[in-house]
């Protein structure tokens, strides 16, 4: 029994488990490297569409005027600001209180 119990569940490393003396430390296996690889391709590729846009400047601001992106976000905001209470004043919270001020 004692040696089934070995066999199965082994002592975790002291303290934290990734960082230390006794560390943990994951094998390096060939669909690691190759996952890593794909990963490498995949990401110099974007940065490659990155470096050569579809559009220049002039036809992505052109685009995005003819879309009224910014009128739509503009109504929204407006829309927002019409929902939330107005700023209230302390003057205006003790307005009730100068009825009567003779000495202005």
């Amino acid at each position: 029994m004692r040696l089934i119990s070995a066999l199965f569940f082994k002592k975790s490393v002291n303290g934290h488990i990734f960082r230390g003396k006794y560390r943990l430390v994951k094998r390096v296996t060939p669909m690691a490297i190759k996952t890593l690889g794909k990963e490498h391709a995949q990401t110099e590729y974007n940065m490659s569409l990155l470096l050569h846009p579809f559009l220049n400047l002039e036809q992505s601001s052109g685009h995005a005027l003819e879309l009224k992106k910014k009128d739509v976000s503009i109504t929204k905001w407006r829309e927002l600001q019409l929902k939330m209470k107005t700023h209230v004043t302390i003057e205006e919270r003790l307005k009730h209180l100068n009825h009567k001020n003779e000495w202005d």
